[in-house]
């Protein structure tokens, strides 16, 4: 990877953990089909020397969001991890652990984004695409314009997935997330 002060691109892996996909209350292993995808685009931003920063669902047992949520992800269950497929790629990337759904809250996000003096384009992928991914994207862009930086935010749509269950159509709520964050100035897109 680039030094920070020469990366100009930066993918941001959301959420590809363990207890989103292999286990635990908030797993849907349907989100995995986006993982080879992912993979690849990785793998592309690594032969190019740009940015790669993985967000990392991490929370106490006491943790407020469970009023909200089922608890999930809990450190030290191996649900905060990323998946194997992924995992391999943590050590040579940014990485940031995020106790709510907004990773522009993580510890040290913003000031490593402020470092990145030459951004100019990030690429969102992973899930969920109406909670951890929207709660990023919108917040992003609207720092981006509160510091007069002219970045795009794009989100890759073939490489966003959120959970289905009784209360939760998969199709209806990733198309909402994709029109807020379209209509919120970000650049959702299939292809890199």
């Amino acid at each position: 990877m680039k030094s920070k002060e020469e990366i100009e691109r930066l993918l941001v892996v959301v959420d590809m953990v363990n207890g989103f996909i292999k286990k635990g209350a908030m797993a849907d292993p349907n989100i995995n089909h986006i993982t080879e995808g992912i993979e690849k685009l990785i793998q592309k931003f690594k032969s190019e020397n740009e940015g790669i920063a993985f967000i990392k669902d991490t929370h106490d047992e006491t943790s407020t969001e469970f009023k909200k949520f089922p608890p999930h992800c809990i450190k030290g269950s191996s649900e905060e991890e990323l998946i194997s497929e992924l995992k391999p790629y943590e050590s040579e990337s940014l990485s940031y652990e995020k106790n709510s759904t907004s990773t522009v809250f993580a510890k040290n996000f913003l000031r490593d984004i402020d470092a990145l003096k030459k951004l100019r384009e990030v690429i969102v992928t992973g899930c969920c695409t109406d909670i951890c991914v929207l709660n990023l994207v919108i917040p992003l862009i609207n720092y981006f314009d509160e510091n007069n930086r002219e970045i795009d935010v794009v989100v890759r749509s073939d490489l966003v997935e959120t959970y289905d269950s009784p209360n939760h159509e998969r199709g209806e709520y990733n198309e909402m997330a994709l029109r807020l964050m379209r209509q919120a100035g970000a650049k959702v897109r299939r292809e890199d």
